[in-house]
Parts: C-alpha cells; structure tokens; sequence
C-alpha cells in the first residue's frame, strides 16, 4: 500500500512539474507579442499556435517516464538557468523595441541602459559589431543603434548567465556528488554504448560544444552575410524578428557553452568514481 502512494505522488508530482513547465514555455512564446506594441491579430493567433505546440512538447517531454529530447532533465537547476537567461534576454529586448514604438519610463530606462551597453561592447572584431554586419546596408542610424543595443544587451546577459552556473555549479558542486547522476535520463541524445570508451566521448563533445558556444557569435553574422550575397540584404524591419533573432543569436551560444560545461564536468565525475574503484579493490582484496 506504502508503495502504491508512493507512485501515485510521483505521478501526480511528475504531472505538475510538466503542467507548469508548459506554462512556463508558453509564457516565454508570448511574451514578446504581449509587450510589444502594433501586433497584428494574425500575428498573435500565430504566436499562440506556436506557444501551443512548444507548451505541448514541453509538456510531453516532462511527463514521459523516459526522456527523448530534453538534456538535464532531472539535473537541476541546469535548465531553469537556461530558461532564465532566454526569458530574460527576450523581455528585456521586448522592453527595448517597445520604448520606440511606445514610450515609457520604464522602457526609457532599459533603452538607455541597453545603449550605453551596446556602445561599450562595439569596437573593432567584436561580437557586438560583427551583429550589425547582419543588417541590410540601406539601414538606418537609428536602426544599426537599435540593434546594436540589442546585440549588446543580450550578449552581456548571456556571458553573466554563464558565469553564474558556474558559480551555481562550483558551490554546489552541480550535479550533486552524494546522488546518483543517470546519464541515460540526463543526456537522452547521448549513446554511452555506442563504442569507445564514455570519458573520451563526453570530453570530446565537450570540446566541440565549448568551440561552438565560443566561435558562433562571430560565424552567424559572417555565414548571413555570405548568405545574403546576390539576394535581398537581410532585415530587421519586425520588432518581433529582431527580438527573436537577437535574442537566438545571444542564447544558442551560451547555451552550447554551459552543455559542454556540463559535460566535461560529467566527464570529471565519472573519472573519479573509476578511480575510487580502482583504488578500493587493493584494500578489499588485501583484506
């Protein structure tokens, strides 16, 4: 009977977890179109289609016994960081755009904010001024401001979400030491039979995921210019575009960043649990 209850508060706790995740993921699609003003009806029906089917997947994800997608699923607070540092980043380029269209005082405030930081990231090779290479080359001052703020904002947000897992993660030594780490749950995409020994394959990935997380904030500007060659410049005209692409371009590095963070750190701990083995055998067998 103990066990019985046991499983049905799990079930009933794994189903509100996923309920409020979903809710969570359907917020953050929304936000944007919430904030900013002069969005079209059919722009806000398409916005909650999307929110619907991101709510829903997020909601499958999370209720499944067995993950398919979802990394860290049951590491926390892994991915509440991520999802903080996108929501984050996507209201705070909402309240930008929005101050231009609609000015407030508190949307003054984060313009100004946003420009004075944009301003201080843009000189020569640097991410902030490689972003605005994106823009067509019959925008605006006004324009490459704006998006330089944006940029600039959301790449500084990015770096101190970084830095703050991993100062969650040395002070917590994140993924708990004294509970046991499912690789299998965790990293549902990652094959820990596939051949070769697991160490050297997380390292690796790990290394591929830093280098990416590092060199994409200067690749995705130069790749669209490359891209654009022969074809319309490429345009920011939508604040829902801008805010979304900004925000895309700032997250999906840093986010690739703290997986492969994680991964070496997994690495690391698998590492020392072999050799804690190792070096217990001699005793035992001695004794």
């Amino acid at each position: 009977m103990t066990v019985q209850v046991e499983d049905v508060k799990a079930v009933v706790s794994r189903l509100a977890g996923a309920l409020v995740r979903a809710f969570l993921v359907m917020f953050l699609v929304a936000t944007p179109s919430a904030i900013l003003p002069g969005v079209g009806a059919d722009t806000k029906q398409m916005v909650a289609l999307v929110a619907l089917f991101a709510g829903a997947l997020t909601f499958a994800e999370y209720n499944a016994t067995y993950p398919s997608l979802v990394e860290f699923r049951d590491a926390a607070p892994f991915n509440r960081i991520r999802y903080l540092t996108l929501y984050i980043i996507v209201f705070t380029l909402s309240v930008m755009e929005a101050a231009g269209g609609a000015p407030t005082p508190f949307g003054r405030l984060f313009e100004a904010i946003g420009y004075l930081i944009g301003a201080a990231l843009d000189f020569p090779y640097s991410p902030v001024r490689l972003a605005t290479v994106m823009m067509a080359g019959d925008a605006g001052a006004a324009e490459m401001i704006s998006v330089r703020s944006a940029a600039g904002t959301a790449y500084l947000l990015s770096v101190l979400s970084l830095v703050f897992f991993m100062l969650i993660m040395k002070l917590s030594g994140w993924p708990a030491r004294h509970q046991a780490f499912n690789v299998w749950v965790n990293l549902p995409t990652f094959e820990p039979t596939a051949g070769g020994d697991v160490i050297e394959r997380l390292e690796r990935d790990a290394r591929i995921n830093i280098s990416l997380g590092f060199l994409l904030p200067f690749l995705i500007p130069a790749v669209i210019g490359i891209g654009s060659m022969g074809l319309e410049p490429f345009t920011l005209n939508s604040p829902q575009t801008k805010v979304w692409t900004v925000a895309a371009w700032a997250f999906i590095p840093a986010s690739l960043l703290m997986r492969g963070i994680a991964m070496r750190r997994i690495a690391d701990m698998i590492r020392s649990k072999r050799e804690s083995q190792a070096g217990a055998r001699p005793g035992l067998a001695h004794a």
